[in-house]
């Protein structure tokens, strides 16, 4: 099982920018996929980005152009820069790696993101 603990979230106002971090246990550079979700109270969670072994990147359409997910495999790290945040970006944000194909997701603690002004 992977752990993984997130960078702290925290409030910002309509337009800002925050960049998440993600920190791995355990070596990411060969994992199967990897990503970041999110959840907000009354509603499904949502898979925001994901990134693929090959650093394929995809995104929810709810954040195309406005999110970018990165990852250093020296540093087990993955990143969410998230930029021109908007109300509807508040949630809890997850990350999730999984290690090897049809191997269990392991996911993060969460951090709370609120967007407001």
């Amino acid at each position: 099982q992977v752990r993984l603990v997130e960078s702290e979230g925290g409030w910002l106002q309509p337009g800002g920018s925050l960049r998440l971090s993600c920190v791995a246990s355990d070596g990411i550079a060969t994992a199967n996929a990897m990503g970041w979700s999110r959840r907000d109270p009354g509603k499904q969670r949502e898979l925001v980005a994901g990134i693929s072994s090959g650093s394929i990147t995809d995104y929810a359409d709810s954040v195309k152009g406005r999110f970018t997910i990165s990852r250093d495999n020296a540093q087990n790290t993955m990143y969410l820069q998230m930029n021109s945040l908007k109300p509807e970006d508040t949630a809890v944000y997850y990350c999730y790696v999984q290690a090897s194909v049809g191997a269990p997701w392991d996911w993060g603690e969460g951090t709370q993101v609120t967007v407001s002004s």
